[in-house]
């Protein structure tokens, strides 16, 4: 099979300075967003995952502060990123499990459900496409 050439405007704007950055913080964007929400209104990011019906709520709440500030710090960066991408991804999939089993639906919620957790799974596999690039694996040679 041929390669295909990238036409000439995608290829100038592909290697715009700080195009790399730009594109992981907007992947990064929910999970930076949400950490910051959760550590400015703990007690809500508390009732949230008790609502999950995980306990002891405080510890797992403040874990996933951690997770998602310190995996978007990672991720943002060129050297770490893999760890990063992983950290979220893991999250990702882990919190898609627990908050949007769509198996357990019935008409059209199992339709958003599903929807919903189709999204977080083309979000892990992002991370993966990112830390593949960042380190180089992206592109043939």
């Amino acid at each position: 099979m041929a390669d295909i050439t990238v036409p000439r405007p995608i290829a100038k704007v592909l290697v715009l300075p700080g195009l790399d950055h730009l594109a992981r913080l907007a992947l990064a964007s929910p999970f930076l967003i949400s950490g910051v929400v959760k550590l400015f209104d703990f007690g809500g990011a508390v009732n949230e995952v008790a609502g999950l019906g995980l306990q002891p709520a405080a510890p797992i709440a403040a874990a996933i502060v951690c997770t998602q500030l310190g995996g978007s710090v990672l991720f943002l960066t060129r050297r770490y990123c893999w760890l990063g991408a992983g950290i979220l991804a893991v999250f990702t999939a882990l919190a898609t499990l627990l908050a949007h089993p769509f198996w357990a639906f019935e008409g059209p919620d199992r339709g958003r459900q599903t929807a919903t957790f189709f999204e977080h799974v083309a979000i892990v596999g992002g991370f993966a496409m990112a830390a593949l690039f960042v380190n180089g694996r992206g592109a043939r040679p």
